[in-house]
């Protein structure tokens, strides 16, 4: 390729999004230079096992050097320290884009640690597994899901079409929505699944020890559903939930009253109800099968 959307590019977290997004360079974009960035000595040499990285460090300002796009792709808590590590060493014109879930606490963490001779496109591709690290990505993750970009109003428009064409390379839809509104939607289709896959979960582990194993060993679909959500990488849900908190407990109120609204139709066996609830609540799965996000 002669001209490769990026040079040199830096994957600062080198997980599930961070080794599926270097598949998707070293795939499309060979002649890009990737450097992929992570804390833990067997992450890194898993990097190297695997091939999908050309230069590997723990250290994010190495990283980052004459890189012309940095990938943020840590948990939500470790943004500002990597923003003012890498904030010396960035190129006139260079463009740091993420990967996280709340866009506000994105923006929060990093936008004041970077200089002005940068660009900063926040972004979210939502795809993913519940499986971690670099051994868990594949090129395809991306593929039909749908990438958000929350641009703000002074983000330069080049820098924001050469990430919507960086995530189109790979597959996804490409929307842009405002930070705030990117929470609220996310909190509903993201946040709240997870919080609720987590306490079922829980619940379950609180069993007697009977009762537990019975419920592992006869598990079905649902309870299944509930435990792939729950296996998904604690740290970074950690930070979700306390990043969008104001969204993810507005919603949770909610949640709480309808349940509370179907614990009184099944106490007082309200059958219309219970069937009028499933039947608006089941068009949404079809809605989501014909949007393609099934």
């Amino acid at each position: 390729m002669n001209n490769p959307l990026f040079e040199r590019v830096a994957l600062i977290g080198i997980g599930l999004i961070g080794s599926s997004l270097a598949r998707v360079l070293r795939r499309d974009c060979p002649d890009t230079h990737i450097v992929a960035c992570a804390r833990r000595a067997e992450t890194l040499e898993a990097v190297h096992r695997l091939g999908i990285a050309d230069e590997t460090t723990d250290d994010p300002a190495k990283a980052a050097r004459g890189a012309d796009l940095v990938v943020v792709a840590t948990p939500l808590s470790a943004y500002e320290g990597i923003g003012n590590r890498i904030a010396p060493v960035l190129d006139e014109g260079a463009i740091v884009t993420d990967v996280g879930s709340v866009k506000g606490a994105a923006i929060e963490a990093l936008l004041p640690t970077l200089p002005d001779r940068v660009h900063f496109v926040p972004g979210h591709p939502v795809a993913g597994t519940e499986h971690s690290g670099p051994e868990s990505g594949f090129a395809e993750l991306f593929r039909d899901r749908w990438c958000i970009l929350t641009p703000l109003p002074d983000t330069d428009p080049d820098a924001l079409a050469r990430v919507r064409a960086l995530w189109e390379l790979a597959g996804m839809r490409v929307a842009t929505m405002a930070p705030d509104h990117h929470d609220k939607v996310l909190a509903v289709t993201s946040h709240l699944p997870h919080l609720i896959a987590y306490t079922i979960v829980g619940t379950a582990t609180e069993l007697g020890e009977d009762l537990q194993s019975e419920v592992v060993a006869y598990s079905a679909g649902g309870f299944r559903d509930f435990t792939r959500i729950a296996a998904s990488d604690p740290v970074m849900w950690r930070d979700i939930f306390l990043a969008n908190r104001e969204a993810v407990l507005e919603l949770l109120q909610r949640f709480s009253e309808d349940l509370t609204a179907l614990q009184r139709a099944i106490r007082r066996g309200e059958g219309d109800k219970l069937h009028d609830w499933f039947t608006r609540t089941r068009a949404i799965r079809r809605s989501v099968i014909e949007a393609r996000q099934a």
